[in-house]
């Protein structure tokens, strides 16, 4: 088949949407989920079309990928397609050489879904294995357990809470009201929600935002934070259950996250994540040779 990258227009963010909610599967590795495009759209669509890098054939979206900054790379392939010659042959060389422009020369990470021959293929092209990150995965086939904390679904008399208790929670002053607004208008909002707890004296200690990629798919928790003066209270653990909650009456088949810190893998577990396998992403130190 003959696979061709593209920068997407804005029009086109519904139809890379789309197939990333369809290729969601309890089955597979946590990959790269509507929700990261959601969150990303706080930054306005236009931003997150030039983001965007999709490899089409006949039409159809084989694999996508954003770029989470200048320098990282979160890709994925189309179920079916994850064992594709072209297609890995394909990406894999547009991800390698700086002058396709998917990522720049120098120093670089990718993040692909373990299993898939994209992955496989990249030590292959000069890359080796980088920074580990730890998925988690919740089933939702049966009721969640009470949160034990107060918790409200954000609406706009409660986003100033919501970003400050953010800021706070990730030492960024970045996450503005403004911000807030932008993401809840993007198209993956329409499945998502943002969630903020309360301590019993009414102060909002934590805060999380879930993605929903349609009935019996995995739905995603990107991102959650607890204010730290309110950490090690258990209010995290509450958050992350009233997270599963939520996607569950979204209809997800199941709540994931992804994170690198250990502390959060405590905190997820004691809320009946399960953890899954480490996983690597690919980093590449300099610019490999054209031709």
């Amino acid at each position: 088949m003959a696979v061709a990258l593209s920068t997407p227009q804005v029009d086109e963010l519904g139809s890379v949407d789309r197939a990333l909610r369809e290729w969601q599967q309890d089955a597979l590795p946590i990959q790269l989920h509507p929700g990261d495009l959601g969150w990303f759209w706080r930054f306005g669509p236009e931003a997150l079309a030039a983001a965007l890098r999709v490899w089409r054939s006949n039409g159809e979206i084989v694999a996508c990928g954003l770029l989470d900054g200048p320098d990282v790379f979160r890709m994925t392939v189309a179920p079916h397609l994850w064992r594709d010659e072209e297609v890995a042959y394909r990406v894999v060389t547009d991800l390698s050489r700086p002058e396709c422009g998917v990522l720049p020369a120098g120093k670089v990470a990718v993040e692909a879904p373990d299993g898939s021959l994209v992955k496989e293929r990249l030590p292959g092209a000069g890359w080796s294995a980088s920074d580990a990150w730890t998925p988690l995965r919740r089933d939702l086939s049966a009721p969640v357990e009470e949160a034990g904390v107060r918790v409200a679904v954000v609406a706009d008399a409660q986003v100033s809470e919501f970003t400050a208790v953010h800021r706070a929670a990730w030492g960024s002053s970045r996450f503005t009201d403004h911000l807030w607004h932008t993401m809840a208008a993007g198209l993956p909002y329409a499945d998502a929600g943002c969630l903020l707890a309360y301590d019993d004296a009414g102060v909002p200690v934590a805060g999380v935002t879930v993605w929903s990629a349609g009935h019996g798919r995995p739905g995603l928790l990107e991102p959650l934070g607890v204010h730290p003066e309110h950490r090690l209270r258990g209010y995290g653990r509450g958050v992350c259950l009233a997270a599963a909650a939520h996607l569950r009456e979204l209809g997800s088949s199941s709540a994931t996250v992804c994170t690198d810190r250990a502390s959060a893998v405590a905190t997820y577990r004691a809320a009946g994540y399960q953890q899954l396998p480490v996983r690597r992403d690919m980093a590449r130190a300099g610019a490999p040779q054209s031709g």
